[in-house]
């Protein structure tokens, strides 16, 4: 799997090659917190049912959130029981630290989580990496809205659940079907880069890290599961909501202001390099086309409406010019957003520059007109004068449309990617001796000590200088 990308840019996905024998393609990490009960049939379990189903070699890594039980001593017995069990400490709460100090520093391919109280059915856990493995999707999750889902669960959670995914979608424009499952994976090269563009340290982690991935134009696989509802779950519904619901609300400002990078997650369209070397291929012409219909639409009932109030104190052509010049800037700003997918500030005084000067295009058409009607007819009718400018807007509409694809909006060509450069034997040999990341996390340094079986002592990441955000004292998860 190629892991030298050019900056800003992801290579486009490969298969992962066969893995050396004791090499783990998959880290499932397990966050728990204060779970001393449900901890060790669920590794058990799940130990269990990896080394009789999954071909390669695996890793269950249970990343303890600072619990107070003794949590920290089953984890650290299971670890020495069984080979394939690792256990990482963190001293702070939170599902999200857990995931992202753990898959930062992993070294395995493929990065997953469950639940502790394993309410996914496991059957679901190699359908969920096969995507990854196989380089045909980025991020994998477990879904409990599809169809073909089987669900368990009473009618408040049921509710909560639908209720928070149709928020997503109507507020972040969201496609995937359920955001909270605890139940994904993701690909390790895919992780590198997006983590560190994901705020959050609690439950809303999942939620930004699908919204951010989807954004960037990474695949999503998404698996139907069969899952039944843990009755003795701690997870706080009024809490866990609020918090999401202010984070729906800060990834919603940061897409709209345009100040995610998600160009850092860009990937060669359709992942083939012969893809980067096509030219004047055009670049979603019918859907841009399709939104500038739409918009055109509102804009020109925009635009009668406000010529007809204007006409109430104003002749024809200044009403004419007021109603064009103010739907104009709104069209403008519109079409930049929606019809050509513009986000943020950069460049939008320049935008409204040239779309000023395609509004003056648009001015001297419809004027044009009615001084041609008004020449024609001396007192022609407020309706004959509205068919006119209809007419004339909706030549001045396919013009605008030209203008704004070819002159405001250009297509950017593509810049071919680099092929990834092959290893040189200096990074070999430090792959080998550290492990790729490994105690590598995102904004902060890492402690690890591996765990040493018939010692006690149990693998710990333990966080310095934590980012402020990091600090969550009031997240009980």
């Amino acid at each position: 799997m190629p892991t030298d990308s050019s900056p800003g840019t992801l290579p486009a996905r490969e298969h992962l090659p066969a893995a050396a024998a004791g090499t783990p393609v998959l880290d499932v990490v397990i966050p728990v917190y204060n779970e001393e009960k449900d901890l060790q049939p669920c590794v058990r379990g799940l130990h269990e049912h990896l080394a009789r189903t999954f071909p390669y070699a695996f890793r269950i890594t249970v990343a303890d959130n600072a619990s107070t039980d003794t949590t920290p001593l089953v984890a650290a017995r299971l670890a020495a029981e069984l080979p394939e069990v690792t256990a990482v400490r963190l001293e702070q709460k939170g599902r999200g630290r857990a995931l992202r100090t753990v898959w930062s520093a992993s070294d395995a391919p493929v990065l997953a989580y469950m639940d502790v109280d394993l309410s996914t059915d496991l059957n679901a856990l190699l359908p969920l990496v096969a995507p990854l493995i196989s380089g045909h999707s980025d991020l994998a999750i477990g879904s409990r809205l599809a169809r073909a889902s089987r669900v368990v669960r009473g009618p408040k959670r049921e509710f909560i659940s639908r209720a928070y995914n149709l928020i997503l979608r109507g507020s972040l424009q969201a496609r995937f079907s359920d955001a909270q499952c605890g139940f994904k994976a993701i690909r390790r090269d895919v992780a590198r880069v997006l983590l560190p563009l994901v705020e959050d340290t609690g439950w809303f982690f999942d939620t930004e890290m699908l919204v951010v991935a989807e954004r960037a134009g990474l695949r999503i696989h998404e698996v139907p599961v069969d899952w039944v509802d843990d009755p003795h779950s701690t997870v706080h519904l009024v809490r866990t909501a609020t918090d999401d619901l202010k984070g729906v609300w800060r990834i919603g400002k940061a897409l709209a202001t345009g100040s995610l990078p998600l160009d850092r997650l860009a990937r060669p369209f359709g992942d083939d390099p012969r893809d980067r070397e096509l030219t004047g291929v055009p670049g979603g012409l019918a859907r841009q086309l399709a939104g500038f219909c739409v918009v055109g639409a509102l804009s020109t009932l925009c635009y009668l409406l406000l010529y007809s109030g204007f006409r109430q104190f104003a002749g024809s052509q200044t009403a004419n010019a007021l109603a064009l010049l103010v739907s104009a800037v709104a069209n403008t700003a519109a079409n930049r957003r929606l019809t050509f997918g513009v986000r943020g500030r950069g460049g939008a005084a320049r935008h409204q520059a040239q779309g000023l000067v395609v509004f003056g295009i648009g001015l001297a058409l419809t004027s044009g007109s009615l001084a041609a009607l008004h020449t024609a007819s001396a007192g022609p009718a407020h309706s004959t004068e509205l068919a006119v400018l209809i007419a004339a807007n909706l030549a001045a509409t396919v013009l605008r449309f030209l203008l704004f694809r070819a002159w405001v909006f250009p297509d950017r060509p593509r810049t071919p990617l680099p092929r990834p450069r092959s290893p040189r034997p200096d990074d070999r040999a430090r792959e080998r001796t550290y492990g790729e990341g490994a105690g590598r996390t995102y904004g902060r340094t890492c402690e690890r000590t591996a765990y040493e079986p018939g010692t006690g002592t149990d693998t710990t990441l333990r966080p310095r200088s934590a980012r402020p955000h990091d600090t969550d004292p009031g997240d009980a998860r």
